[in-house]
């Protein structure tokens, strides 16, 4: 009686251990799951952020553009307030 008791023991044994394993499997495959998730996550925001930044420098490249006209702009007003002055004393 006690040797089949050894066996359903060794049995028993074997059965936790596959359990465990495929535990241990099922929480890897988890994990990873998780961590391919949180990969994509970043990705993603690190995409954003260099599209932010890429943004940035066309608004600042626009600023200077308009910049550069608005100064234009104010010589040539400057230029026809000087005309229009000479203009009056004739």
């Amino acid at each position: 009686v006690g040797h089949g008791r050894g066996k359903m023991a060794a049995g028993g044994a074997a059965d936790a251990q596959a359990r465990f394993g495929h535990s241990v499997k099922g929480l890897l495959t988890e994990k990873v799951t998780s961590c391919g998730t949180d990969v994509i996550a970043l990705t993603k925001q690190v995409l954003k952020g260099s599209r932010s930044a890429e943004l940035l420098g066309q608004a600042a490249r626009n600023m200077v553009m308009q910049e550069d006209a608005i100064l234009h702009s104010e010589d040539s007003l400057r230029k026809m307030a000087i005309i229009t002055t000479h203009l009056q004393y004739q």
